[in-house]
């Protein structure tokens, strides 16, 4: 048994720049396209980091619950939906589908839903922009579990030595009462190159499970630190640049809704055809990363 995905979405601009409310229309979306009920979600793993006014309690992933619509009913035999948040930067939703992977195992949830994406906490794009990296963009997957031969392969994951290469962080020493609406994001130099070393070798352990398909035959989907990282990773790995696969960077950097988005993107622009597997790399803060191969359905007339 392994886990695949169903289906996908994503919500940026618009009216509003609150990840609560962009991952609650996201995951409508998503369970929309999949003709999934809300009560057939039995969990909610939300993997965002940069939160509408700091917000720390109650958890975030109970507010984008309720902006869903999901698990709202209260009666003594309506079923349940459980949300937490994990919050893990950039590989978040890879650690996601490792905890989506042993809960679908156990049967315990039809589906499982994993929100992510980030904001600044100010809920206004123009305070800020030019030290805070991070687009507004809230992206949505539904995962279950398949018999067949498809779906997501062990996640792997490599932490790096030394210093964090990214740290965030409010400052209440010099915020004062700003602080809801504030946020210190450092990138030492170098931070790039840090990055790119770790999910090298987290892609490399991913590759050696690829079932023998050739590298033209897999698809490459990474997290976007900065525009040229999916591409200095492809020709690490030796994959063709015409496999990357990137999710919109004109607002910056998704973050821990890159993944998603490009995997989304990929899905509407239908660019995944001639390939096999996709590879899901992702790395960010620590310097950590982590990596796993997604087998394709094989449809009539794609690659057996």
């Amino acid at each position: 048994m392994s886990v695949r995905i169903k289906s996908s979405a994503i919500s940026r601009g618009g009216d509003t720049n609150s990840i609560v409310e962009h991952n609650g229309r996201a995951a409508k979306r998503c369970l929309e396209r999949a003709g999934i009920r809300p009560d057939q979600v039995g969990l909610l793993i939300n993997a965002g980091i940069f939160r509408d006014s700091n917000t720390v309690e109650p958890a975030v992933s109970a507010l984008i619950q309720k902006a869903a619509g999901i698990g709202l009913e209260y009666a003594k035999d309506d079923p349940r939906t459980f949300s937490f948040d994990l919050m893990n930067g950039a590989i978040g939703v890879l650690n996601a589908v490792q905890v989506a992977t042993s809960v679908l195992e156990t049967g315990s949830a039809e589906h499982v839903l994993v929100v992510s994406g980030d904001t600044h906490p100010s809920l206004l794009r123009s305070v800020g922009d030019d030290r805070f990296p991070y687009a507004t963009c809230g992206a949505a997957l539904l995962l279950e579990h398949t018999d067949e031969p498809t779906g997501f392969g062990r996640v792997h994951t490599v932490a790096g030595e030394g210093t964090p290469a990214i740290e965030a962080y409010v400052d209440v020493t010099t915020m004062g009462n700003t602080g809801r609406g504030a946020m210190t994001v450092e990138r030492e130099p170098g931070f790039e190159d840090r990055l790119l070393e770790v999910a090298v070798d987290a892609a490399r352990r991913a590759l050696a499970e690829s079932d023998h398909a050739s590298l033209d035959e897999i698809a490459l989907i990474a997290s976007t630190p900065s525009p040229e990282f999916p591409k200095k990773l492809a020709a690490a790995l030796g994959i063709d640049e015409s496999s990357v696969r990137t999710p919109d960077l004109r607002d910056g950097d998704p973050h821990t809704a890159a993944l998603t988005a490009a995997y989304d993107q990929a899905i509407a622009d239908d660019t995944l055809a001639a390939h096999r597997q996709l590879l899901f790399v992702a790395a960010g803060a620590g310097p950590s990363a982590a990596a796993a191969l997604y087998r394709l359905p094989v449809f009539a007339g794609a690659p057996a």
